[in-house]
């Protein structure tokens, strides 16, 4: 075994599928010969992300592709929403996803999205209100996203959301979870804090200008998905292993800041289908000199999923075999490649369907699978894992394993 032996790790988001056009996933009418050849010289099978029949959200399915049981380790989405926003976190702090939305007069949700069009000036409204002594702090992160941090005493995470994932109904109210002090208190501030962001965002000149051009306002801030932020050990703690992110979206960032990774901010990396694949293959081979593994994610291949879009799907698939894994599969490194759940077009929502995974390098031991799809793999020499095995299994092949006994 090489000293310097390093690992490339690429993670399609929800690139895993369901056969539908003329009985194939996208994956498979894609034209991928590179992730084939990688196949080829590898060794391949599936991977049950968090367990089998369990459906995986993105945040705690990578944190199990990294070895971190999101049973134990997960904080809440939001953590890792302002942590790949650059916001400042400590222990007691409560931190929410948000969206930027649309509602009426009524308080009915007409687009929880406020068309995909965010705005900086808007968050920034938001920005350091305090309300009953707790600090708010807005970011406005990809299109109508956001990221909320909350700072006081006696705060908690055990609250409901507002952002519901439906349109046509009224803004629900924020409950506590449990009965408690801290509970209520949090509830009452993300209640208090929706109401004044309608009343400071409604008819601010953004949204008066969005209106003259047909245009949906983003009238409100509505929150979900929220978490408190702890320490925990980080990969290199746990692992021995140095390692950096390639990502565009603020949610990849984030987790691989709360593990400890070195994040690389790549120019052109949107987290969207113009993402610059050609930048974060140059991103990834700079940060393979420097670490032990390189983690690179995509997410397109999501979001077209959850758009029922097949032919978007397969196009970005064959975009990212061309433009990234025809790059990278020739490093002289380990090369893993597999996604962190599956989202089928035929349902637009991720599903508990098991994800190819496909590893290359030094002392693999190849089978005889020739191509790297959903069906192909399932007959591949690495049979089915748990996201929870990937990093023991690579950490071993490049010697940064942990003996178990004597």
């Amino acid at each position: 075994m090489r000293d310097s032996a390093k690992v490339i790790l690429l993670i399609c988001d929800g690139l895993g599928d369901r056969p539908t056009s003329g009985g194939k996933t996208p994956l498979q009418a894609a034209a991928t010969p590179n992730m084939d050849a990688v196949s080829e010289s590898g060794i391949s099978g599936l991977m049950d992300v968090i367990a089998p029949g369990i459906v995986p959200g993105s945040d705690t399915a990578h944190l199990a592709l990294f070895g971190y049981d999101p049973y134990d380790f997960y904080p809440g989405r939001g953590v890792f929403e302002a942590l790949g926003a650059d916001m400042e976190l400590q222990e007691g702090d409560v931190a929410f996803r948000a969206n930027l939305a649309t509602v009426d007069a009524n308080m009915r949700i007409i687009d929880r999205r406020a068309g995909r069009k965010g705005s900086k000036e808007l968050a920034d409204v938001i920005d350091g209100l305090e309300i009953d002594g707790v600090r708010i702090y807005v970011k406005n992160t990809t299109e109508h996203r956001c990221a909320v941090v909350m700072k006081g005493d006696n705060l908690s995470n055990r609250v409901s959301d507002v952002d519901t994932h439906e349109a046509g109904g009224a803004v629900p109210e924020c409950k506590p979870r449990v009965d408690g002090e801290a509970e209520r208190r949090t509830a009452y501030v993300v209640n208090e804090l929706v109401r004044r962001s309608y009343e400071l965002l409604n008819r601010h000149p953004v949204n008066e200008d969005r209106r003259n051009k047909g245009e949906l306002p983003a009238n409100i801030l509505l929150l979900r998905g929220a978490g408190s932020y702890r320490r925990i050990p980080s990969l290199t703690e746990r692992f021995g292993l140095s390692a950096a992110c390639i990502a565009g979206a603020s949610l990849y960032k984030g987790v691989a800041k709360y593990i400890g990774m070195s994040v690389k901010e790549v120019e052109g990396a949107t987290g969207r289908a113009d993402t610059n694949l050609t930048s974060k293959a140059e991103a990834a081979l700079d940060a393979l000199r420097t670490n032990d593994l390189v983690f690179v994610h995509v997410k397109a291949t999501d979001n077209m999923g959850h758009d029922g879009d097949f032919e978007g799907k397969r196009e970005m698939i064959a975009r990212i075999d061309r433009e990234l894994v025809s790059v990278l599969k020739d490093v002289d490194a380990y090369i893993a490649i597999t996604a962190d759940h599956s989202t089928p077009v035929s349902i637009k929502r991720h599903s508990s369907d098991p994800v190819p995974i496909v590893i290359k390098g030094e002392g693999v031991r190849r089978d005889d699978v020739k191509r790297f799809d959903e069906l192909s793999a399932a007959s591949g020499g690495m049979c089915r894992i748990r996201g929870m095995d990937l990093m023991p299994i690579l950490s071993d092949f490049i010697g940064c394993y942990m003996m178990y006994g004597t």
